[in-house]
Formats: C-alpha cells, sequence, structure tokens
C-alpha cells in the first residue's frame, strides 16, 4: 500500500475550516498556534470564525489553507497514517513540500501570505479573469485561446481532469477564449469568482517577487517525492524546490499529469487533506478506478482511518 496525500489550493478555504480537528487533536491545534506566532495575528479565528469577506482576501486564504492542511496532516500522523509520495494544487504544493519537510512551516506561512499579495498586486483587481473550459480538450482550450488573444495575454492556467481547463489573462481576452470555446463544441464555460489571474504570463511580476523571497528560505530535501505542478516532474532534492515554485506561479498547474505521475510512482491509497473535496472529484474523473478518501474534519479523519486500516483505499 502506498499512500500519496493530495493537498487542495486557493478556492477551498470555508470559514470554520480546520476548527473540528484542531479541537480534538493537540498536533493540529499546535500547528495552528504555530501559524498564529508566526504571523503576527490569530489566523485561527479567521479560519474558524470569520469573517468570510476577510478570509476571501488572497493574502489570507493562501496561509489559512496552508495552515488547515499541515495540521490535517498532523493529525493524521498522530493516528500513524503518512505519504509515501504528495502532490498539492497550486498554493497545495506548498503544503506537500512543508510535511515533507522541505519547507520550515513558520516559513512558509509568511512566505505565502507574501505570495497572495504579490500575486493580488501583480494585476490591478478587473484587469484579469479566470473561466472554466468544460467539455474540451487541452488542445481546443489552447486553440481558442490562441484565437481569442488579439494581441493581449490569454492561456491555459489549470489541467484539473479530462474535459475541465481552466484560462486565465486578460479580462477581454478570456471572455472571447469562453466564446471561442462555445464554438470549437464546449459544453459550458463560466467566469470563475476569483480576485486575480493565477498561473499564466501576467503573473511574471509576482514570480520575480516571490523569487526574491525565495532566496532567503533555507530548504532540505523532501522525506519523500513531491510531484511538481509545472511539468509533473517529482521533487527529490533540496536544490529542485525554489526555482519550480518560481516557475508554478506563472505557469499552468498540469494536475492531471501530476496524478497519472503518481500512480506511475505507486501510489493507490489517495487521501485528500485539507479543506474541500475537489481534488477527490478531480481524482475519479482523472483515474480509472481510484477513489479518494478527504480529510478535513474529526468524522472524515475516522472514516479515513477505518478505510486505510481495512485497506480500501484504492
Amino acid at each position: 500500500m502506498s499512500i500519496a496525500f493530495l493537498f487542495p489550493g486557493q478556492g477551498s478555504q470555508a470559514v470554520g475550516m480546520g476548527g473540528d480537528l484542531a479541537r480534538a487533536s493537540a498536533a493540529a491545534a499546535a500547528v495552528w498556534k504555530e501559524a498564529d506566532a508566526a504571523l503576527g495575528f490569530p489566523l485561527s479565528r479567521l479560519a474558524f470564525e470569520g469573517p468570510e469577506s476577510d478570509l476571501a482576501l488572497t493574502a489570507n486564504t493562501q496561509p489559512a489553507v496552508l495552515t488547515a492542511s499541515v495540521a490535517a496532516a498532523a493529525a493524521l500522523a498522530e493516528h500513524g497514517i503518512r505519504p509515501g509520495l504528495a502532490a498539492g494544487h497550486s498554493l497545495g504544493e506548498y503544503s506537500a513540500l512543508v510535511v515533507a519537510g522541505a519547507l520550515d512551516f513558520a516559513e512558509a506561512v509568511r512566505l505565502v501570505r507574501r505570495r497572495g499579495e504579490f500575486m493580488q498586486e501583480a494585476v490591478p483587481v478587473g484587469v484579469g479573469a479566470m473561466a472554466a473550459l468544460l467539455g474540451v480538450e487541452l488542445a481546443v482550450a489552447e486553440e481558442a485561446c490562441a484565437a481569442a488573444a488579439q494581441g493581449e495575454v490569454v492561456g491555459v492556467a489549470n489541467i484539473n481532469s479530462p474535459g475541465q481547463i481552466v484560462i486565465a489573462g486578460h479580462r477581454g481576452a478570456v471572455e472571447r477564449a469562453v466564446r471561442q470555446a462555445a464554438e470549437r463544441g464546449g459544453k459550458k464555460s463560466m467566469l470563475l469568482p476569483v480576485s486575480a489571474p493565477f498561473h499564466c504570463a501576467l503573473m511574471k511580476p509576482a514570480a520575480d517577487r516571490l523569487a526574491a523571497e525565495l532566496d532567503r528560505l533555507r530548504v532540505s530535501a523532501p522525506r519523500f517525492p513531491v510531484v511538481r505542478n509545472v511539468d509533473a516532474g517529482v521533487t527529490t532534492t533540496a536544490e529542485e524546490v525554489k526555482p519550480f515554485l518560481v516557475r508554478q506561479v506563472a505557469s499552468p498547474v498540469r494536475w492531471t499529469d501530476g496524478l497519472a505521475r503518481l500512480a506511475g510512482e505507486g501510489a493507490d491509497v489517495w487521501i485528500e487533506v485539507g479543506p474541500g473535496r475537489v481534488l477527490s472529484g478531480l481524482l475519479k474523473r482523472t483515474l480509472d478506478g481510484a477513489r479518494g478518501h478527504s480529510v478535513e474534519d474529526v468524522a472524515s479523519l475516522e472514516k479515513t482511518r477505518a478505510a486505510v486500516a481495512g485497506g480500501t483505499g484504492a
């Protein structure tokens, strides 16, 4: 049995996340306490109690989702459940690297808060947009973006599952690409309620600023392999950590390739660790027969423990 942890990204947050586990698990509570101390304000109270409008701010969302995910992994570790390999969706890659011991948690919490600020400040609010294209393959999405660009930026941002592609760029170009996808047989497309066009060329200023922050960080070799977003390659050394995190900001998240790589590396038990169940859904649509367990509260932790103990994780 080879356990893969999957860590969610921005968009999975919800007021109340992490509170149940923090009340039941000393290890999870300690993670939240460390995050509060690292940031100098009560992130735990914001995550547990809201308000939702403040939690939704990118600079708050990113450290909150990271902390909720690392805390859930700590609660799993209390019960002897640890990964043999991992991946995270966008922000979730930081959670994976923290749990793997490649990044120090307190430093990572401060880093992703700044990452959120950099990504928000890279493009003025309203200038950029993201949209989900449903029922189109990658090649069709790329054609739609090329036809829609007209001198502006628009490109593939997330390859989430077969038939679900997210695009990002200048708002006008994204809207044109949505129309182009429909003309090419797309089933349904929709603009997403996000504050910035993540994972596209417009994020290059954020990547440059993040690189300067990462330069100051100490990193270690991960204790287990972490599959990357940028190329579905596997990070196994300290030297690989920083350059791929910099590239990730303005590059597509190749999630389907990442899941295939995890399976190729032997993963046969899949646990989504942190708020929400988005990644479990993408897993089911991407890999035949794969079924994910999610751990975000005490009930789901107990259910996952029972499934792993019974060997029904596949």
